[in-house]
């Protein structure tokens, strides 16, 4: 039987109390070992607050550059945002200008540096970085990406190369499919010379908000060999994360789906090791040790 490694992390911490309540959940019950916390969240100080609390959940930057205020000075960063000083509203919006020569890559460099120096500031170790919409996968922009990353001695980026999508037969698999290509030229970027790693892939983009208890065990035992990274989205309150987003998510529905008490049995039986960042950082990371996983297979 293979022995596979797979990390589960729970994005867009921080940038409501309802995904961090669903993260923390999924964690403390479920099968989440990391999560990436957006710096620009407006409940990003209380999602900092709680971390603190549960040391084996490793840490990372959620960098966003659509949908919210950005941490810079809108003077300072002008190619990034509207009239309305907010970054651009989503990924089509920000692609647009990007595809048009519109988006300054000093721009993206000036507030990304701030996103990531506002986390690392908590004094929080950070493990791993990835973006709101994949956009650090764009060219270009994975480059500044990695520059800052290595920079300040985090160990690992998010490449977003998921083997399982299935067949392109709706706007979002085309798009899903357009980024893994866009991802294997990341991978490429990286080189062997990096000071920044990348595991082998992602899982669950295809059911990114809808991540039912069906859905996640047929991931599991999907074809895919290596050490992965499960991307997930849990919360808590889907009425007044809807009110806010609208994104049609199923947040609780997706938290209770990794919350399954039967999830640990299933991935012994596909051999799978549930894993982290902070286990599988290089002996040269300056992450601190580990914290242990009780009860986790």
């Amino acid at each position: 039987m293979r022995l596979n490694q797979l990390v589960v992390t729970a994005d867009d911490v921080g940038l409501a109390p309802g995904m961090t309540r669903g993260a923390l959940e999924a964690g403390e019950h479920g099968i989440v070992t990391a999560v990436s916390v957006a710096p620009v969240g407006e409940a990003f100080d209380e999602a900092i607050a709680e971390l603190r609390q549960v040391p084996q959940l490793d840490v990372g930057a959620h960098l966003v550059l659509v949908g919210e205020r950005p941490l810079s000075p809108p003077a300072e960063v002008p190619s990034l945002v509207g009239r309305d000083s907010l970054f651009l509203s989503g990924f089509g919006a920000f692609c647009t200008r990007y595809a048009r020569g519109g988006v300054a890559i000093a721009d993206i460099r000036c507030e990304l540096s701030r996103q990531l120096d506002r986390l690392l500031d908590t004094g929080l170790p950070v493990r791993h970085v990835n973006s709101h919409q994949h956009l650090h996968a764009l060219p270009r922009i994975f480059d500044v990406v990695v520059a800052l990353t290595g920079e300040r001695g985090i160990p690992f980026v998010r490449i977003s190369e998921d083997p399982l999508l299935p067949p392109p037969l709706t706007p979002r698999v085309v798009a899903l499919r357009s980024l893994r290509r866009l991802a294997r030229r990341c991978r490429h970027r990286l080189g062997v010379e990096s000071p920044v790693a990348a595991l082998d892939g992602t899982l669950g983009l295809a059911a990114a908000g809808h991540l039912t208890a069906g859905r996640l065990r047929a991931l599991l035992a999907g074809q895919w060999q290596g050490c992965y990274e499960l991307v997930c989205h849990p919360g808590s309150g889907d009425a007044e994360l809807a009110s806010r987003y609208r994104w049609r998510y199923d947040w609780d529905a997706e938290r209770a789906a990794l919350c399954e008490p039967g999830l640990p049995a299933v991935l012994a039986e596909h051999g799978i090791e549930l894993t982290s960042f902070s286990r599988l950082a290089p002996a040269t990371s300056p992450a601190t040790a580990p914290a242990a996983f009780p009860g986790r297979p």
